[in-house]
């Protein structure tokens, strides 16, 4: 009986042995995968656990250890700042050189504007897409209609001179304010605008010999106001022109 008890009991320790190794081996292959999964882009996570802090009411600081919410060291913002730089450097890099470009554009533009004393008649600003010249709608068109102006040949002509030294492409854009047209030739808005934009590009390609290829006459109606329509001040300054440089893709050769 005793031998048989000890065959019994060898039999039982081998199989439990066997069974709990295969246990270690399992939960050992489940924490290598958890921590494999755990990996992140420490750069990302800082960006946007600083975000998340400060939009909770930080004034600085990040999620570190566990929960704890503590003060963003001078150094550690530095790092990372340098950290996402360095990721992201094809992009801001070319931010920065159409920035550059945006500058420069905008410092020619206004400096002829300056020289030619037609600040009195265009508007000069910077543009996410480039720079634009902004001119109201009295000065170049009557109201409702697309003819241009003779008074205000000689600004085209001047406008004229200044586009033939750039190569970029030129985007003519036609704005309205929103009252509805009720009666005349046009429609609506979105005709009236476009036929000015193209008015101004033919005058420019037509009558100045500019190059066709390089401009777009688009006609944005009443939807891209910059001031309310709910007073003919704020409507006055929604009826104009936009005659953009663009900056912010290749320009052509």
């Amino acid at each position: 009986m005793s031998k048989k008890k000890e065959v019994e009991k060898k039999q039982i320790s081998q199989e439990w042995l066997t069974t709990y190794s295969d246990m270690v081996t399992l939960l050992l292959t489940f924490f290598v995968l958890l921590y494999s999964f755990s990996q992140v882009d420490n750069i990302k996570f800082k960006a946007i656990a600083l975000s998340l802090a400060q939009s909770f009411g930080a004034t600085s600081g990040y999620i570190t250890k566990g929960g704890d919410i503590g003060p963003t060291p001078v150094e550690d913002k530095i790092n990372l700042q340098n950290d996402l730089k360095t990721q992201d450097d094809l992009e801001i890099g070319k931010n920065n050189k159409l920035s550059g470009e945006t500058e420069s554009v905008y410092k020619k533009v206004s400096d002829f504007v300056k020289a030619n004393n037609l600040e009195a008649k265009v508007s000069v600003k910077e543009d996410v897409r480039g720079v634009i010249i902004e001119l109201q709608e009295k000065i170049l068109f009557d109201s409702g209609s697309s003819e241009i102006k003779e008074v205000s040949v000689p600004l085209l002509d001047k406008l004229a001179e200044l586009l033939s030294s750039f190569s970029n492409e030129v985007i003519v854009e036609g704005h309205t304010d929103n009252v509805p047209i009720s009666k005349g030739y046009y429609k609506s808005n979105w005709e009236l605008s476009a036929d000015r934009a193209v008015k101004v590009v033919r005058y420019f390609t037509e009558n100045k010999r500019l190059d066709p290829s390089k401009f777009v006459a688009t006609g944005c109606g009443e939807f891209r106001p910059i001031d309310t329509n709910s007073t003919p001040q704020g409507r006055q300054r929604n009826r104009r022109v936009n005659i953009l440089i663009v900056t912010t893709k290749e320009s052509k050769k």
